[in-house]
């Protein structure tokens, strides 16, 4: 696994404007099958863990929580701990890096 690499295109596609950050938007981007992948914070609170792993699960979108609040939101530029990935090659590229 290349958490590094994972990071630095989470950075990329942030800039490429493919990423929804924040609970409401993310939510609603998983509902409307939109969001290709979707990463929660290790760290975040055990009921927000649970809401969007039952969520992702439902809508078939995959879930990582493989960083902390910390690595996301370096990443990224802004503090957050719930970022969702609207576009299929870069998330096909985080996944593949991640296995």
């Amino acid at each position: 696994m290349q958490k590094q690499a994972v990071l630095n295109l989470l950075g990329l596609a942030r800039r490429a404007s493919r990423l929804v950050t924040g609970d409401n938007l993310v939510l609603g981007a998983i509902r409307s099958r939109e969001a290709k992948l979707v990463y929660v914070a290790n760290d975040a609170s055990a009921n927000t863990r649970k809401k969007f792993s039952d969520k992702s699960s439902y809508y078939e979108v995959p879930l990582v929580t493989e960083f902390s609040k910390m690595e996301l939101s370096q990443a990224i530029g802004s503090d957050r701990s719930i970022i969702a990935v609207m576009d299929a090659g870069f998330a096909k590229k985080m996944q593949q890096l991640l296995t």
